[in-house]
């Protein structure tokens, strides 16, 4: 027990350490800043921040999120982004077990996370973002070569249905980053899984927005990122057993 439990620690503090990333692309990728050479800084005052600033989660509290020299008030984000990522590492191990694509699928949360916050914020989806987790397909393409229909096939099937529903709208009914992602994670994850993806994620976007719409008075145009990342993290994990039970009672 005391072994399990220190193995979950450990992965939740490598979750967190990488949190802390994607919290520096949510903030400079859409800025079209460096996401690596550029030292971490205050956003007020420019305070260039030192080791023991930089401490996920912990230099936040320690802070009482403040800047060190300014003591401007500090982003909820910074602690919500990296506890959420670390929480979500030791869940997709927890489910996934030990095991090659448990590390992808760690990778593939991180892009998810850093994607859906962009595009809540922006509309967009960084083409960056997708190349990475191209490059994330091509990996589990690789290590799953028996498989590499299904992968194949789940780069077409639902991308090439948005595709055409792109051009039908110009790029009203869906935006070109959206039709990229579901082409990519269909490399991950294969056509069943996929399209489970895509039905989840439509359906999380409708009922959200429309409760959004009526509770903060938010617009009909909506960012549909958030929604079909987390249909892909529900149908990562949980998608077969989803599939055997619906088939289950047909």
């Amino acid at each position: 027990m005391l072994w399990t439990i220190l193995f979950y620690t450990t992965i939740f503090l490598f979750g967190i350490v990488i949190g802390s990333f994607v919290n520096v692309c949510i903030y400079r990728i859409p800025k079209k800043e460096d996401i690596v050479r550029v030292r971490s800084h205050c956003m007020n005052c420019g305070y260039q921040l030192k080791w023991h600033d930089l401490v996920p989660l912990f230099s936040y509290f320690a802070l009482r999120g403040r800047c060190r020299k300014c003591k401007a008030a500090l982003s909820v984000q910074y602690p919500a982004v990296e506890a959420a990522n670390g929480i979500l590492y030791v869940t997709v191990v927890l489910v996934n077990g030990i095991n090659v694509e448990s590390l992808l699928y760690c990778l593939l949360t991180s892009a998810l996370i850093t994607l859906s916050v962009i595009d809540f914020r922006t509309y967009e989806i960084p083409v960056g973002i997708n190349i990475f987790i191209l490059t994330i397909g091509l990996i589990k393409v690789v290590t799953d070569l028996s498989g590499w229909l299904s992968y194949l096939i789940g780069f077409c099937s639902v991308s090439v249905f948005l595709t055409i529903l792109y051009y039908a709208t110009k790029g009203r009914g869906i935006g070109g980053g959206d039709v990229k992602l579901m082409a990519v994670c269909g490399l991950v994850l294969g056509w069943k899984l996929i399209i489970l993806a895509f039905f989840i994620g439509c359906v999380l976007g409708a009922v959200i927005h429309v409760i959004r719409m009526k509770v903060s008075g938010e617009g009909h145009v909506l960012a549909m990122g958030p929604y079909l990342s987390a249909g892909v993290f529900l149908a990562m994990l949980w998608g077969n057993s989803m599939i055997e039970w619906y088939l289950h009672f047909l």
